[in-house]
């Protein structure tokens, strides 16, 4: 499987791994940590030299109940980064974190690669058609209602199936507009109980029947640092065995704080098939 950014294709016979850059005051793991122009590049240098293929730069906080942010105020928040980290390394291919097309759009414009909607379309309806007008990839995540509302949407008579029937259907309403790379996320952690995202988890091998690359973000997430009693901060050995399960069922991407870890258990899988 392959998607072309900017004229460049990109393989996953082998996973690659999807660096966060969070422009956000209220992320749940690193937010208000960037705060200024030298703590982003240093931060976007070391993700690209631990190897990066993407950076995947928000700045609206989706954690469970996170306060609304204006568009005004996220493309205020988001487009200079993007200037910023392109002026400064010109080869990366940045992803923009939004569900809304006027921040999918002025940030392509800019020059983003691909965009990264956590509402598949369903909280804009100009988005599908503003990313097929774009022509660039479009990662596609399963939520059910909105950052504010969605853990009070966790109710699933079998939720593997009714994730792979929302994606059949958000695939085909891409495709019907022209959208030629898709990549699913299956969403972990939105409208999601602890016990539903191990479900999911332990059930990721049936997403290959989608025949489109998955990404997978756990990264320091909920499930790890509540089934562990820790804290985010302390979620790194946890986000590195979940990594690892993703792996070997079948993850193209994974989304990470932690570039240098990702890396490396993506080289020891990839050793244990060879």
């Amino acid at each position: 499987m392959t998607i072309n950014c900017k004229g460049k294709l990109i393989d996953f016979s082998s996973p690659k791994v999807m660096g966060i850059l969070n422009m956000t005051p209220d992320s749940f793991f690193d937010g208000g940590k960037y705060k200024n122009d030298t703590a982003i590049l240093k931060h976007v240098e070391r993700m690209l030299h631990d190897g990066a293929t993407f950076i995947d730069i928000g700045a609206y906080s989706s954690r469970p109940n996170a306060d609304p942010v204006s568009e005004t105020e996220e493309l205020h928040r988001i487009l200079p980064r993007i200037q910023l980290v392109l002026k400064e390394f010109p080869e990366t291919l940045i992803s923009v974190d939004t569900f809304r097309s006027t921040v999918a759009k002025q940030g392509v414009e800019i020059g983003a690669a691909l965009i990264n909607d956590i509402s598949a379309g369903k909280l804009d309806e100009n988005m599908l058609q503003t990313v097929a007008n774009l022509r660039v990839p479009y990662i596609m995540m399963h939520m059910v209602g909105t950052p504010q509302t969605m853990q009070q949407n966790t109710y699933y008579e079998n939720i593997t199936k009714e994730i792979l029937f929302y994606f059949s259907e958000r695939i085909a309403a891409a495709k019907a507009l022209g959208i030629i790379d898709i990549i699913i996320d299956p969403g972990f952690g939105f409208a999601k109980t602890l016990e539903q995202n191990f479900e999911l988890l332990n059930k990721l091998e049936l997403f290959k029947m989608i025949e489109k690359p998955l990404l997978i973000g756990v990264s320091r997430k909920s499930m790890i640092y509540k089934t562990l009693q820790t804290t985010a901060h302390e979620a790194l050995n946890g986000t590195t065995v979940l990594n690892t399960v993703s792996i070997q069922k079948g993850a193209s991407i994974l989304r990470v704080h932690d570039v240098k870890e990702a890396v490396e258990t993506i080289k020891l899988v990839e050793s244990l098939k060879n």
